[in-house]
């Protein structure tokens, strides 16, 4: 179906005043941006939405998660990331097959369009359930099977991890017409040896994926790493080649001054995850510094465990007051930076060049959230960036679109029977407690 989108307060990244305008949707992409009542509302086929309490922006893209996660929201909220880890979420993880992954990413997913997301980068595995929800749901993924090995010698040929990441990429990559794209993973360095990094990297170079890894996300894991190589993990990555590729570096809290440097130039994204890593007390990322360096920086949520929500707009929030309260400076990342991060930032991490504003020809994902509100009331017209990142919030959501499909409206989730999800994630809860 084809929309148009009348009177809208639209609000583009980059911008911290919104402008009234009619937004077109013809066959997935914005046709056209015009003053108010210039286009046509009566064109065959196509279903008019009056927008004047309505504020307009480009749909919100997740740069880092792990959607099957859901499962374990509230499995532990108190403990630091190694021992979440290896006492917590590996053991459960253990018990998870693809039938699982199936249900608990529709959870994960139904959470994301009611909050304004259309599009994840995910690191997991059960590919075969999650991308069946994906598929299911109308909405895109950028996924990643992560890669690990503990033993030095092992034979790469013979890693089954380091296989299904292969065959995701070549039986998925590009699929449902562009929703579904794939990246090579690593998990991170302490889970990985040099020659497991090669063997990912290599892949990766010969086939122009991206690739996907958490990196410096706490002080013992950086510190660890320099134990180990004598070096930092963005530099023992950098020396493996990682930064000749087009990589997303997932958390990147504890990367030096050399590690901006390293790279500043490079087509890389590091993906800031400010509720998760205030949540395990892992530390903030220098997203400042990164910013000023010229360095790709987008917004993720990490997944529910270590989050408790897949709200991106919450974590924009946070990203700008972390970012002032650590260092002191109520100037730091203002409402008009924002924006971008979740949208034409994430899109490029995401290899989505026709993504992550409202104009034509590109893709409409759009977001519109409710004006009508407490929460937005009162609207200031010279600070409408300001408003979006401090007054409203994801319960302001009223339409969520990907690639010109409506998949969320007032309320009622358009491709996902949530009733059912709820069901069987009570289902699965009892094996995973058991």
């Amino acid at each position: 179906m084809d929309y148009l989108f009348k009177n809208a307060l639209l609000l583009n990244p980059g911008e911290g005043q919104a402008r009234r305008a009619d937004v077109a949707v013809k066959d997935g992409l914005v046709a056209g941006v015009t003053q108010p009542g210039t286009q046509t509302a009566d064109a065959a086929g196509r279903e008019t939405i009056d927008c004047a309490d309505m504020l307009m922006i480009p749909a919100l893209y997740n740069a880092h998660t792990h959607l099957p996660m859901s499962l374990f929201k509230g499995i532990s909220d108190d403990l630091p990331l190694d021992r979440w880890l290896f006492e917590k979420i590996f053991p459960a993880e253990d018990k998870l097959n693809s039938e699982m992954c199936y249900w608990a990413s529709l959870l994960s997913l139904a959470e994301c369009a009611q909050n304004g997301v259309v599009s994840c980068s995910d690191m997991y595995w059960f590919y075969d359930g999650i991308l069946r929800a994906v598929d299911e749901s109308g909405m895109k993924i950028n996924a990643s099977r992560a890669v690990q090995s503990f033993d030095e010698n092992e034979d790469m040929a013979r890693n089954h991890r380091l296989a299904e990441g292969r065959a995701l990429y070549e039986n998925w990559h590009g699929a449902c017409d562009g929703r579904i794209r794939v990246d090579m993973s690593l998990h991170a360095e302490y889970t990985s040896n040099p020659r497991c990094v090669s063997a990912v990297i290599d892949y990766a170079a010969a086939h122009g994926a991206g690739l996907h890894v958490h990196l410096s996300e706490t002080k013992s894991e950086h510190e660890g790493c320099i134990a180990r190589h004598g070096m930092t993990p963005a530099a023992y990555f950098g020396s493996l080649g990682l930064f000749e590729l087009h990589a997303g570096l997932a958390h990147g809290v504890w990367l030096e001054d050399s590690d901006i440097e390293l790279l500043r130039g490079r087509d890389v994204t590091v993906m800031h995850c400010p509720a998760s890593n205030m949540k395990l007390a892992s530390g903030a990322a220098p997203v400042t510094k990164l910013l000023a360096a010229g360095v790709n920086v987008a917004i993720g949520t990490d997944g529910s465990a270590s989050n408790n929500r897949l709200d991106v707009l919450r974590e924009l929030e946070l990203c700008s007051l972390l970012q002032r309260v650590t260092n002191l400076d109520s100037a730091l990342m203002p409402p008009s930076s924002l924006l971008g991060l979740a949208t034409r930032g994430a899109a490029r991490w995401q290899g989505r060049p026709d993504c992550g504003s409202i104009a034509p020809g590109m893709r409409a994902d759009i977001t519109l959230l409710d004006l009508a509100s407490i929460e937005g009331c009162p609207m200031y017209d010279d600070n409408t960036a300001g408003a979006l990142a401090y007054s409203l919030n994801s319960r302001n959501v009223a339409y969520t679109m990907c690639d010109g499909r409506m998949i969320y409206a007032r309320g009622e989730h358009k491709t996902i029977d949530v009733e059912r999800v709820r069901r069987e994630v009570g289902v699965i809860l009892e094996r995973v407690r058991g």
